[in-house]
């Protein structure tokens, strides 16, 4: 598994699947001549995508960034619609980090679609309980809003069996909360309206996780916007701002989706300092 360590906070990536999605809906209106140089593209035009949440240590405390696309909980037609070759091991990976589901104190969740909350719970006895029962679960007021009353567009990726079981962990916040010194979630919207981004500083280290505001590295230019972007000129703004602030830190950017990389650095100019490659291995059939 790979690490980060950025000023008191370690950054370990977990094992939460990968699957395939259409390429031009994850570049939007970007012609493929131009994406595809930045990012490999198979014969049906998809492209591989990571899952995976970031357990996050700082002060004694185990978080994680997201939780995953869940294991067991697709139907064979979403497993092949999302073209999923592989589910959440998330106990397994944590397990090598002698943690257990018991040891997770909270989690950040930048949005609440499918691929970032189906990790929050399992099907136990023919009922859907909580994966991490300890946790206190964080994300924007407004997310947490639409979740449970999606609307016409959102009603497909934000499902009932991903927040019932966990009604009563989730704490919710306005624009900005403070989860420990230096460590925020900073609503944006943009990819959905109760998106959240986070930010930890401690001096002159920083690390900026732009969640589906930035997905991958090739998402890097301020104007690629997802298809699947509710807002995607909020999207390009909101991307404007805290890349700008980045590359005056000197940041590094994280990542969820990134199939190649985990973190990369950014000078003041936008070019790369550092990154952080994940490693590739076979996927289990």
């Amino acid at each position: 598994m790979e690490k980060l360590q950025v000023g008191r906070a370690t950054l370990t990536w977990l094992n939460g699947g990968v699957n395939f999605l259409d390429g031009g809906a994850m570049f939007g209106v970007v012609p493929k001549a131009l994406w595809s140089k930045k990012y490999p593209v198979n014969e049906k035009n998809q492209i591989e995508l990571r899952t995976d949440p970031i357990l996050l240590q700082i002060d004694g405390k185990n978080m994680l960034i997201d939780s995953g696309i869940g294991h067991g909980k697709l139907s064979e037609k979403q497993i092949r619609n999302f073209g999923v070759l592989e589910q959440s091991s998330i106990e397994t990976s944590l397990a090598k980090l002698n943690l257990t589901v018991d040891d997770i104190d909270h989690i950040l969740m930048t949005h609440l679609h499918f691929d970032h909350a189906c990790g929050l719970t399992r099907l136990e006895n023919e009922d859907f309980v909580p994966i991490f029962p300890k946790a206190t679960i964080y994300t924007s007021a407004v997310e947490w809003n639409e979740m449970q009353h999606p609307n016409i567009r959102s009603v497909n990726t934000y499902w009932e069996m991903n927040w019932k079981p966990v009604v009563n962990q989730v704490e919710t916040f306005e624009n900005e909360l403070e989860i420990l010194p230096g460590l925020k979630m900073i609503h944006t919207g943009g990819h959905s309206d109760g998106h959240s981004i986070i930010v930890f500083e401690q001096d002159d280290e920083c690390f900026i996780h732009m969640a589906d505001l930035m997905p991958t590295h090739a998402h890097q230019n301020k104007l690629w916007a997802l298809a699947y972007d509710d807002y995607p000129v909020t999207s390009v703004h909101q991307k404007e701002k805290w890349m700008d602030i980045g590359y005056r830190k000197n940041a590094w950017y994280t990542f969820y989706h990134d199939a190649y990389y985990r973190a990369i650095q950014f000078n003041d100019k936008g070019e790369k300092n550092s990154e952080i490659e994940r490693k590739r291995y076979e996927y289990k059939k």
